[in-house]
């Protein structure tokens, strides 16, 4: 169309830009390649209005670069670019994606965005904006994780408009492909902030290509010599691959065009994070590892043939490979709460190798690949049209009333909303999804609140079971009510979904307040009968009481761990109790906020004791830790060569964690307030305790045969051996004493070239 001349009203917005012609041209044709992509609806975006947002953007971010130099300007663009192109998302995303940090970066408001591109734009915008800046005042008055409730409040999103999430999932995606510029550790808390919270919800929104995109950026970042060794060994199998692939297929080409069926079938490598994540938990070298690739069978063909033609191909499939019949995931009849639909089944090809076949229709692979844009695509015609609504339902009511403590709300969110599901039948049949690891309670509440309250006992295939029995796929259950049952706080170990535990912190938060009422009361009358002032004591009693509040002092008194006759026992003057009597009272330390330890400088814990030289020398942000207590942390155990970071802890500790640390992505996501950066200095003459996991064949002489590699050909210090062996396997903890992770490597290199061993794996 004839470009109009665009009108700004915004007279804060700078007229010249430090970007060079050059850059500006590649600006513009960045921006150009993002328009061409948009599919326009004059009823819904204007033309005029994105021209105009990428103007704004231009004038407010001229002048401002990015880490490796390039114009900042080019970052709102291909976030625009990423919701259009690779979310499949409107007009009005691209506005909001071109928008998205001029209000938390520039000079702009938001009133100027209201004002210019209307309430909704203004409204996405702004829910984008981060928390402020944590000043180390801030930090100490904020809550115990500002990550959490920064992660909490892109949550909260999504109960208003979850177009605000999947632009941030695009901004975070972006960052993530242009994280090399920034320092290391703080690559580290990006990629591991990505991993908590971003890769799920990618994957929980239906965005499969783009979570393992992110799954595998945050790999080569927190494990590089992981990913690098993955990454390698599909490199240099690629054509061995590449042509097993090409015989597997062949035949079933040939009874696919047979049947009449349009399709596309090829091999698609999995993902190198998914393929490290095997092994690591099988504990198995890359050429151990069978599924690395999965075949794909993609039908075009109308919606009411689907099903039909995709079990036509299915059994294609059979007629040339024998099946595993516990692998059949039939996500058609059934599919996942993310709307992924495709029938999964792994069958024995060629030269005795499991193959994975993945069946799905042209529609199935666009929810797969766009998830929650494609499903507005095709509502009216998705027989899942409901899908999406209902997750995000359950995840509006989880959010109607979060819990205060962020962390906790991040922790419910994130087992629940993020998890595998299963599904269960009521006693009518009617089918429910569950996160996996749901319990018998949990599905009361899951029904209603009040049946949930009311859960007595629960029937699952017409048994008793126990409120704690956790349910599978296909059960049907039933629930026993009786109207004198009340939630306890036994219940909260019981359910493992957000809502039954938020259900049952509220009736509990309930009950406690009526039964402080009472207290209260109580209180209220034995200081009226002695003559003592309520309001100007109350506050010193329960100082006294080392109580935490005035409701807790209330509740102590109602349970009776607190007596009324004590309270006879202060001294009195004038009707007041003395406020150096309530000062005599031992202190509390655990209920002490910890939040300003923090910002205590990690140089203010001195120790005194001149025997720890032999420690192991780190230095955290630049500081010698060599007169500091700390400690290297027995989750994983870190030595010399392996990256780790510093965890500044409420009780002023310092723990040194691997970046590989099993706890490293909780810490660093969670707590990366906490997170300092870490290095090793000279360890030349310090040992380090390591521990070993060793599986194999439990034949004669392999405690020698390991025995010999650890103590004779390498000459390190083992100082504990344990063994158990059955029926030809044995498995085996050594504990040895090395002095850098290169001879670690090295031994465990050692170890697996004997023919006994199978795997060995290093704890932590």
């Amino acid at each position: 169309m004839e470009q109009e001349e665009i009108i700004i009203n915004i007279p804060q917005l700078a007229t010249e830009t430090d970007l060079t012609a050059d850059e500006n041209a590649a600006a513009e044709a960045a921006f150009e390649q993002m328009l061409a992509a948009i599919k326009m609806d004059k009823e819904e975006a204007d033309e005029k209005m994105i021209r105009k947002a990428f103007e704004v953007a231009r004038r407010a971010h001229g002048k401002q670069r990015r880490k490796s130099g390039e114009p900042y300007l080019m970052h709102p663009i291909e976030v625009a670019r990423i919701c259009v192109v690779e979310f499949g998302l409107s007009a009005t995303s691209a506005i909001a994606g071109l928008l998205h940090d001029v209000v938390e970066d520039t000079n702009v408001t938001n009133e100027d965005i209201a004002q210019e591109f209307g309430v909704k734009i203004s409204e996405i915008v702004g829910s984008l904006t981060k928390l402020g800046t944590l000043t180390m005042r801030t930090l100490a008055e904020t809550p115990e994780s500002p990550q959490a409730e920064n992660f909490k409040k892109i949550l909260l999103t999504i109960s208003k408009d979850v177009r605000v999430v999947l632009i941030k999932m695009a901004d975070r995606l972006h960052n993530m492909r242009t994280l090399g510029a920034m320092p290391a550790h703080k690559q580290l808390k990006i990629a591991y902030e990505t991993s908590f919270i971003y890769a799920p919800l990618a994957h929980r929104l239906g965005f499969y290509t783009i979570k393992g995109e992110l799954e595998d950026l945050c790999l080569s970042i927190t494990d590089p010599e992981q990913y690098h060794h993955v990454r390698q060994k599909l490199e240099e199998t690629q054509g061995a691959r590449d042509e097993y692939i090409e015989a597997f297929i062949a035949p079933l080409r040939k009874d696919l065009k047979a049947d009449g069926l349009k399709f596309t079938i090829y091999g698609r490598v999995k993902g190198i994070s998914s393929i490290a994540n095997k092994l690591k938990k099988k504990q198995a070298d890359f050429e151990e590892i069978y599924d690395l690739f999965a075949i794909r069978v993609i039908i075009d063909t109308p919606k009411e043939k689907e099903k039909s033609a995709c079990w036509n191909a299915y059994a294609a499939v059979t007629d040339h490979y024998t099946p595993v019949p516990e692998r059949l995931k039939d996500w058609i009849s059934t599919p996942k709460a993310n709307g992924y639909e495709s029938l999964h089944t792994t069958v024995m090809g060629p030269k005795g190798r499991f193959v994975e076949v993945q069946i799905r229709t042209e529609r199935m692979n666009e929810m797969a690949e766009r998830g929650f844009a494609a499903h507005w695509k095709y509502k009216g015609i998705n027989s899942q049209d409901s899908i999406f609504e209902d997750w995000l339902n359950k995840a509006r009511e989880m959010l109607e009333n979060p819990n205060n403590d962020a962390i906790e709300f991040l922790n419910d969110f994130k087992s629940n909303l993020f998890a595998e599901e299963i599904y269960v039948f009521t006693p009518k049949g009617e089918m429910r999804l569950l996160p996996k690891g749901a319990t018998a309670l949990d599905f009361a509440f899951e029904i209603h609140t009040q049946l949930g309250y009311k859960c007595k006992a629960v029937k699952v295939d017409q048994r008793i079971v126990p409120l704690s029995y956790e349910l599978k796929n296909g059960e049907q259950v039933s629930v026993i009510t009786n109207n004198s049952q009340k939630p306890s706080e036994d219940w909260l170990k019981i359910v493992k979904t957000g809502k039954a535990r938020n259900k049952i912190r509220q009736a509990i938060k309930e009950e406690r307040m009526q039964q402080s009422s009472y207290g209260k009361e109580a209180l209220e009358r034995k200081l009226k009968s002695l003559k003592i002032s309520f309001e100007e004591n109350v506050d010193a009693i329960a100082k006294f009481y080392n109580s935490s509040s005035r409701h807790d002092l209330y509740y102590q008194i109602y349970i009776e761990e607190i007596t009324l006759d004590q309270i006879k026992l202060l001294k009195q003057e004038n009707g007041k109790i003395l406020p150096e009597l309530a000062e005599v009272a031992p202190a509390n330390a655990a209920k002490i906020t910890a939040t300003a330890n923090v910002i205590e400088p990690i140089v203010s814990k001195r120790t005194t004791n001149t025997t720890k030289n032999s420690r192991p020398r780190i230095s955290v942000e630049g500081e010698d830790l060599s007169t500091v207590a700390y400690q290297l942390s027995d989750c994983c155990n870190p030595v010399p060569g392996d990256s780790i970071f510093a965890y500044l802890s409420s009780k002023h500790n310092i723990k040194i964690h691997r970046s590989t640390c099993n706890n490293a992505e909780y810490l660093q996501a969670a707590y990366a307030h906490r997170v300092r950066k870490a290095e090793w200095m000279d360890n030349s003459a310090t040992a380090f305790m390591v521990e070993l996991q060793i599986s194999g064949m439990d034949d004669m002489g392999v405690v020698q045969h390991l025995s010999d590699i650890i103590t004779n050909k390498l000459r390190i210090n083992m100082r504990a051996f344990s063994m158990s062996g059955n029926e030809g396997h044995f498995e085996g903890r050594i504990s040895v004493s090395v002095g850098s992770k290169e001879q670690l490597d090295q031994l465990i290199i050692e170890l697996k070239k004997l023919d006994e061993v199978q795997t060995v794996a290093r704890i932590g």
